[in-house]
C-alpha cells in the first residue's frame, strides 16, 4: 500500500480552507504510523487563480495540481490511499482506478455534501462540491472523467443543494444511511470499490478538525463500522480528505484510518 499525501487546498473557498494542507499532512503523518506505511507528499502549488467558467482556482486545478498528481500514480505498485486536502484531489486517482478496473468499479462516497454541483450550478465556484459529479461524466470539459464512472453511492449525506437533490432523485447516484448494514446493501453486486471519506460525513461534536462541518453526522465508531462493512468487497483504493486539524485532536481517527488499513492491506 502506497499512501499519497495532497495538499491540494484550491478546490475549496470556505473560511479554513488555507488550513487544508496542513491538516492533510498531519493527518497522512498519523496514517503513516497506524498503518506503518511510508508516506509520499505530491507537491500542489501554494498559488491561487481566478475563477474560469464558474470554477474557481481552475488554472491551478488543471494544471501543476493535476500533473503531479498523474506522475504520482504512474506505477503505484500496489493499492493507494489519498490524503488530502480538499475532495477535489479524488478527481485524479478515482479517475485513474475507472480506467484501470474498468466499468464495474463503484464509488463508495461518505460526504456530508453530495457534490454533486456542476460550474454552473455551483453557489460558489468551488471545485470540491463538483467533484463527483465529474467522476460521473458530467460538467465542465477540464474536468469530466473520461471514461466516466457508472455507478456511486452517497453514504452519509444530509446536505444537498437543489440540484444535487434531483441528480439524487433521477438516479444519478445511490443513497444510503451510515449503517453497516444499509451499507452493504447499497454496494451489492459491486466488482471494486473505491472508498472516499470526506470527514465532515462525522459530526463535529465527535471531531472539530474539520473544513466543512455539518451537525448531525456520524460518530467515530459508526464511521468505523461502516468502513468495516466494506471488508467482504474488493476495495481497490481510497481517499480520506478535508481534515484542518493539526494537533492532538487527530488522534481520535485512528479507528477510521486502522479500518481503511485493513481493506487495503
Amino acid at each position: 500500500m502506497l499512501i499519497n499525501a495532497v495538499p491540494q487546498r484550491q478546490g475549496a473557498v470556505s473560511p479554513r480552507a488555507a488550513e487544508l494542507p496542513a491538516g492533510c499532512l498531519a493527518l497522512a503523518e498519523l496514517a503513516g504510523s497506524v498503518l506503518g506505511t511510508a508516506v509520499n507528499v505530491v507537491p500542489q502549488s501554494e498559488a491561487t487563480s481566478s475563477t474560469v467558467d464558474g470554477v474557481a482556482n481552475r488554472e491551478v486545478l488543471v494544471g501543476a495540481n493535476r500533473a503531479a498528481q498523474l506522475a504520482a500514480l504512474e506505477a503505484p505498485g500496489g493499492k493507494v490511499l489519498t490524503i488530502g486536502g480538499d475532495c477535489g484531489v479524488e478527481l485524479v486517482p478515482v479517475g485513474v482506478a475507472r480506467f484501470r478496473y474498468g466499468h464495474g468499479l463503484v464509488a463508495a462516497w461518505f460526504d456530508a455534501h453530495a457534490d454533486l454541483n456542476t460550474a454552473e450550478s455551483s453557489p460558489s465556484g468551488a471545485f470540491h462540491g463538483m467533484v463527483l459529479r465529474s467522476l460521473l461524466g458530467q460538467g465542465d470539459a477540464d474536468f469530466v472523467a473520461s471514461p466516466a464512472l457508472e455507478r456511486a453511492v452517497l453514504i452519509g449525506a444530509r446536505v444537498f443543494d437543489d440540484v444535487e437533490r434531483e441528480a439524487v432523485e433521477s438516479g444519478l447516484v445511490g443513497l444510503a444511511p451510515g449503517d453497516p448494514v444499509a451499507v452493504r446493501e447499497a454496494l451489492g453486486g459491486a466488482q471494486c470499490v473505491y472508498l472516499h471519506v470526506d470527514l465532515d460525513v462525522l459530526d463535529p461534536a465527535g471531531f472539530g478538525g474539520l473544513n466543512y462541518p455539518e451537525p448531525g453526522g456520524l460518530t467515530v465508531a459508526q464511521l468505523a463500522a461502516a468502513i468495516g462493512a466494506l471488508g467482504e468487497l474488493d476495495v481497490i483504493g481510497a481517499g480520506v480528505t478535508e481534515c484542518v486539524g493539526t494537533g492532538p485532536e487527530l488522534r481520535v481517527l485512528e479507528p477510521v484510518l486502522a479500518a481503511i488499513g485493513a481493506l487495503l492491506a
